[in-house]
This record gives C-alpha cells, sequence and structure tokens, in this order.
C-alpha cells in the first residue's frame, strides 16, 4: 500500500469516475485502475462498485477512504513540520474563495500577503460553497473564504468581518434618490438574482423571500431574471432590467454614470464572512498570517470581526 494509491482512491470517491480521477491526478486512467485494482486485492475487499457512467463506493470503501485522507493529511503534516522548522511561512498556502468575494477581497489580499509574507504565496481557487467544503475535507485546499451559514463539517471558523447589503438600481429608477429603502419595498420590483449554488443568491431570498417563488401574481412581482455573476448583474440592472441586492465590497468606490447603490433601511440586512480551515491542519502560523493579510485590506464599509 502506498500514497499514491490512497490518493488515487480519495480521487475516485470525490469525481466518482475513473477518468476524472485520473485526470485529477495527472496519470492515465488505466494506470490509476491498475492502482486500485491491486489495492483492492491487498485488502481483499471492493472499494468502488463499477457500473454505467458512475462509480459508487462501498460501505467498506467510505470507511478507506476517510481513513486514506487522514493518513495523506498525517503524511503531508510531516512534511510541514520539516518546513516549520526552517521556516514557519515556507511554502504556498491553497485557498479558496467563493464567487462573490474573490473579485472584490483578492487584489487586496494578494497585495498584502506579496508584502508580508512573501515566502508564503496564496495558490487561489474561486468556487461555490458547497466546492470549497468539499475541496477542504479533501485536503486539496488548506483554508477558505465563505459567508456562514454553511454545514457544520468539523472546520475550524475564525470570523473575519460583517458585510451589510445594498440595493442597486439604474440611475433613473424613482428609488435611486432614496436616502434608505425598506426590504419590504423590494417585493414590487423586478429582481435580478444569481443563479443556483451561489450562496449570495439565498441570502438575498431571505430578505426577499416573495422572489423564491418566481411568481407573476403575488402583490405585484414580475418575473425574475438570473445572472451567472454580480458583475453580469451590474450590467443588467444598469441596462434597467432590473434591481439587485449586492454585498458592500462589491460596490464600486467611484460613482456610476447609470447605477445607483443605496442603503437598506433598519433592521441592514448583512452576511458574516469567516475563515475556515481543518482541524487537523498543522500550519497554525500561516492561518495567523492569512487572517492579519486580511485585516489589512482596506474592506470599506464592514464591521471588522476578531476571535
Amino acid at each position: 500500500m502506498t500514497l499514491t494509491e490512497l490518493r488515487y482512491i480519495v480521487a475516485v470517491a470525490r469525481e466518482r469516475h475513473f477518468g476524472r480521477a485520473a485526470e485529477a491526478c495527472f496519470v492515465s486512467q488505466p494506470t490509476l485502475s491498475v492502482a486500485i485494482k491491486k489495492l483492492e486485492e491487498e485488502l481483499d475487499c471492493k472499494i468502488f462498485e463499477r457500473g454505467g457512467s458512475e462509480v459508487s463506493v462501498t460501505p467498506i470503501g467510505e470507511e478507506i477512504v476517510r481513513q486514506a485522507q487522514q493518513v495523506i493529511e498525517q503524511a503531508q503534516g510531516i512534511k510541514e513540520i520539516a518546513k516549520r522548522g526552517k521556516d514557519p511561512l515556507s511554502g504556498p498556502l491553497r485557498l479558496g474563495v467563493i464567487y462573490t468575494i474573490g473579485p472584490y477581497l483578492l487584489p487586496d489580499l494578494v497585495k498584502q500577503a506579496i508584502e508580508k509574507t512573501p515566502q508564503m504565496p496564496l495558490v487561489l481557487q474561486e468556487n461555490f460553497t458547497a466546492k470549497l467544503l468539499d475541496m477542504l475535507r479533501t485536503g486539496e485546499l488548506d483554508a477558505a473564504i465563505m459567508a456562514e451559514p454553511f454545514p457544520d463539517t468539523g472546520l475550524a471558523v475564525a470570523p473575519l468581518y460583517d458585510e451589510p447589503f445594498m440595493i442597486a438600481v439604474p440611475r433613473s429608477h424613482p428609488l435611486a434618490t432614496r436616502s434608505a429603502i425598506p426590504a419590504e419595498e423590494l417585493k414590487r420590483e423586478t429582481m435580478l438574482l444569481l443563479g443556483t449554488g451561489h450562496c449570495f443568491r439565498d441570502h438575498v431570498l431571505e430578505v426577499c423571500p416573495e422572489y423564491a417563488r418566481f411568481s407573476s401574481d403575488a402583490e405585484g412581482i414580475r418575473k425574475s431574471f438570473e445572472g451567472s455573476s454580480l458583475e453580469t448583474i451590474k450590467y443588467m440592472v444598469s441596462s434597467g432590467m432590473g434591481i439587485t441586492v449586492m454585498p458592500q465590497l462589491s460596490v464600486p468606490a467611484e460613482e456610476q454614470p447609470h447605477l445607483a447603490f443605496v442603503p437598506f433601511a433598519d433592521p441592514v440586512p448583512t452576511r458574516r464572512v469567516v475563515l475556515a480551515w481543518r482541524r487537523s491542519f498543522t500550519r497554525y502560523e500561516a492561518i495567523a498570517a492569512l487572517r492579519n493579510a486580511i485585516y489589512a485590506c482596506p474592506l470599506p464599509g464592514v464591521t471588522r470581526l476578531t476571535a
């Protein structure tokens, strides 16, 4: 039994597909398949059920995969301990960020990280919360910046900041001149939403639950539209297609010719942004350095938090 074979079974369990797992491990599919078959023969049990287009993990295979992941992490921990003896911050840190935070935090964060810990480059991955949680669990990421709530997966979590929401409307819209808008008024407007999978979509639907039904006849609600990113939705709002709700850090510093951002009236909805990492992750100094780099970013309009 080798670490390479253990990495192969973890990859197959994650991808549920031998071909994709082979690509992720940078080997050919026959190489991966032969190695897994050899391991199954050595253990005298089936780890995977092969059938149809998708691979499933057997009940005993689930336990083996979990143990394999722990062994891989412990092996990596040995390397990290050796590195820490020379420089606690040496080596890259693999950081995940959700799509609705990345474009607005990463430019400043990368700059701060280069200035403060040049020996610890950030290897960045933008994705949905569910995917980042999976990559944390399997050791593909060391840490992730996400918005609560998310499923309790036994991760260590440190709060970073509370971020208020703003309402984006066309500059010509009657709401553009208001000093603040109650959430109740938004149900009379055409709301532009992020597509399914974005946690910020769920945050907006908490503020405006009427839009969860996509009703065309309830209290004047018109059909809602979906966009693939906050920046796409901004352009849709600018063109007069509707209004939307945005996190504070996505609001441009300069005044926009076709777009106005108006605060919510109290109570102002917010989201809590946190840093999460596996409790078994041994580079404590790296996590602390990353938090310090985040706190050194401007973060206009948010409430900074400390654990």
